[in-house]
């Protein structure tokens, strides 16, 4: 009954469940986004008034004083590298008042319980296990930072843009701030790619303000960079499907599946991630041989199979720390039984204060009983749920015509560009006329498609290729 359940949160409208004041919000972050695109050296007019309507927005609060006083220094031109950071700490305060009131609904649509944030810890969020160190490696971060925000989008160089290189070096070589590294690696990428950037005519202004949101509270001395162990866990995971994230240097292989504790309890969603380096030239299938070390997983993945783990470390966040060493594989798991046995009564994990954004909501749920429309939308009976077809990643075998010919689907509900949105990660649909299950996992071992088996034997093992050039190198 979930696609009734959908239909009465879309209600007829992509803002139902958003709450009162959502519109408002979004638009105080739009004007505060709008200014980094010129930069803050240079606000006047609808700019300055929308970095000052920002601060106004938290009259009242504990953030009241100190976003009044960042908002007075850039209209008079005066930035000092703490006033940046408190108008970062309004923004994501901001942006996550929105995401809460969105999940909220969500829940509350799906009947889906979530666990509570436990409360700060000083002791752990400064100077506590896994904070940064301070030194001239955050400066110089902090620094680049603040020369973009007041240079903004349309004045950003190759010159700017390369004095990031040594500073993201700097920062891999500090394994806790490596996380902060690959965030300002992959943002410095994003910036290169479309300089000069003056002449461009779209830019994606909410993602990189996001981007230069989350990297200047990151770089900040004591904040926590990595997710802290709650406890250890062990049972049966049953796997609802894998959502691949491909960038340049990196790929990510997150699975979302349902823990059932052993000794009995309460059944709940949980995600584990690997994630691996990569070259441009690794793409399609032949990126899961990238994470080959994980064989324990990719067997799960590819078999369709449970996963027994024992003791696994479970973080903030509802995150498993994945170890090969602590799992094995188990008997098959259809992800479809999977998903209508467990998840509405699954307990869903608390959302970490950082990652409180609207555009990282991704919450499984099964939809059945749906008709597709003609522009590949899932008809669910009195309103419509847009399906994302472009996520669906180039190393699996799903594809956007399985989509269209699909009778269930276990996917991701998504927030994106204004609506809800589902993000497919595994189907029912009919292949030479029988029913068959397809999942993005599916060729976790390789591909079990003739064409595509043939198609990457033709291209050659990239990935062999590049090891034993890399070893070569170590050996001289």
């Amino acid at each position: 009954m979930l696609a009734v359940q959908l239909a009465a949160l879309l209600g007829g409208t992509q803002d139902a469940g958003a709450g009162a004041g959502h519109e408002e919000a979004l638009a105080l972050l739009d004007g505060f986004d709008d200014a980094l695109v010129d930069g803050l050296a240079r606000v006047t007019g609808e700019r300055a008034d929308a970095v000052t309507a920002l601060a106004a927005a938290f009259a009242g609060s504990p953030l009241a004083d100190r976003l009044a006083e960042a908002a007075d220094a850039v209209v008079s031109g005066s930035i000092a590298p703490e006033h940046l950071t408190a108008l970062a700490g309004g923004r994501i305060a901001l942006y996550g008042a929105v995401h809460d009131a969105l999940l909220g609904g969500l829940d509350a649509a799906l009947g889906r319980e979530r666990a509570d944030w436990p409360p700060s810890d000083p002791a752990g969020t400064a100077g506590g296990p896994g904070a940064q160190p301070a030194g001239n490696v955050l400066d110089g971060a902090r620094a680049w930072l603040r020369e973009l925000a007041i240079t903004g989008w349309r004045g950003v160089g190759h010159d700017l843009v390369s004095a990031a290189d040594q500073i993201i070096e700097a920062l891999l070589g500090v394994p806790s701030l490596r996380r902060l590294a690959v965030l300002l690696d992959g943002f410095a990428a994003e910036l290169r790619a479309c300089c000069p950037i003056g002449s461009a005519e779209r830019l994606p202004v909410r993602r990189w303000a996001d981007l230069w949101t989350r990297a200047l509270l990151l770089s900040q001395d004591g904040v926590l960079t990595e997710p802290r162990p709650t406890a250890t866990v062990s049972g049966r995971l049953l796997v609802l499907g894998v959502d691949v994230h491909e960038h340049g240097t990196a790929v990510q292989f997150q699975v979302h599946a349902v823990l059932e504790p052993a000794g009995g309890g309460r059944p709940r969603l949980m995600r584990t991630c690997v994630a691996v380096a990569k070259v441009d030239t690794v793409t399609g299938p032949t990126l899961w041989k990238l994470a080959q070390r994980h064989k324990v997983l990719l067997a799960a993945l590819a078999d369709r199979r449970s996963l027994e783990i024992t003791d696994m470390t479970l973080v903030d966040g509802g995150d498993l720390v994945w170890d090969d060493d602590r799992a094995f594989v188990g008997a098959p798991a259809d992800p479809f039984a999977a998903a209508r046995l467990c998840l509405s009564g699954a307990l869903a994990p608390a959302v970490p204060p950082l990652d409180r954004v609207p555009v990282r909501i991704a919450e499984p749920v099964l939809v059945e009983g749906y008709k597709v429309t003609r522009d590949g939308s899932f008809d669910l009976g009195g309103a419509v749920l847009a399906v994302d077809t472009e996520r669906l990643p180039g190393c699996g075998p799903l594809t956007p015509a399985l989509v269209r010919s699909s009778s269930a689907c276990v996917g991701l509900v998504r927030w994106d560009g204004g609506q809800w949105t589902l993000q497919p990660l595994a189907v029912q649909a009919k292949v030479k006329r029988e029913t068959t299950v397809v999942a993005t996992g599916d060729w976790a071992l390789g591909p079990t498609d003739p064409k595509a088996a043939k198609a990457e034997a033709r291209t050659g093992d990239a990935v062999a290729v590049l090891r034993e050039r890399a070893g070569r190198l170590l050996r001289r």
